[in-house]
């Protein structure tokens, strides 16, 4: 399996003989309004080209249509006919965008093989709830690659757990930035995906994204990797990676 880190929340993931793009956030750098004042959004640019990110691509995942997910760029620029996977009540939004092939993630999905299963997230608590609207995270496993949980734009909070503890994945996706709207946190911080990484199997790989990137982010990577230091966490366990790295990761027992 190989997994590409774009930027934000964008992957470009080679699994079971398929090419996924994960939540394509396309926009050039400061072409979006800031959030907080403190910079137009993204903050960075795409460290490959768009063309690049899109040649391959078999199947499009996006959990949530917030412009850093799914932004009008990407909404131009990836071809309409491929297959385009979503949370359910998105489906109708991206079919009037032009896209010809959109199925909901309802429950579990089964692509090429490849069992996708939705799992539940919550992208804040108390009143910034309903500002933020339904996401969603999903499981991805197939035979001889890695299983994946991919927990999207939520908080850890009890059904964040409960898929860790219930499906025991060999890697799980954090996004580890620590945004906050109204002052409430909206993503996973430092401490709550450090707590990630105790409460996941030994076995598990922690890759932290959606840092750096957009200007209500309050963690850094050298933030979250300040705060693991002290903990038993090893590098070997959690990944912090750069804009376009590469990680080639394989199934435990394989």
């Amino acid at each position: 399996m190989k997994l590409q880190f774009l930027r934000n929340a964008t992957l470009k993931l080679d699994y079971a003989g398929l090419t996924i793009l994960i939540d394509p956030d396309f926009g050039p750098k400061h072409s979006r309004p800031s959030f907080t004042g403190r910079s137009p959004n993204p903050m960075t640019e795409l460290p490959i080209t768009t063309n690049e990110i899109l040649d391959g691509v078999e199947l499009v995942l996006v959990s949530h249509l917030h412009a850093d997910h799914f932004d009008k760029v990407a909404q131009d620029l990836v071809p309409k006919h491929l297959p385009l996977i979503c949370q359910p009540g998105d489906e109708e939004k991206i079919r009037s965008f032009g896209f010809s092939n959109v199925t909901p993630l309802t429950d579990e999905l089964v692509v090429n093989g490849i069992l996708l299963t939705r799992r539940e997230g919550n992208h804040g608590s108390g009143p910034v709830l309903d500002k933020m609207g339904q996401v969603m995270g999903f499981t991805i496993e197939a035979d001889g690659e890695p299983s994946i949980y991919w927990a999207g734009d939520t908080i850890l909070y009890p059904p964040v757990r409960e898929t860790i503890e219930t499906t025991q994945p060999d890697i799980v996706i954090t996004h580890s930035c620590g945004a906050k709207w109204d002052d409430i946190l909206i993503v996973m911080d430092a401490e709550q995906t450090v707590e990630v990484c105790r409460i996941a199997p030994e076995k598990t790989k922690i890759i932290a994204t959606h840092m750096e990137a957009l200007d209500h982010a309050t963690v850094t990577r050298d933030d979250l990797q300040a705060f693991a230091e002290p903990s038993d966490i090893g590098k070997h366990r959690l990944i912090i990676p750069d804009d376009g790295e590469p990680l080639h990761l394989t199934a435990p027992n394989a």
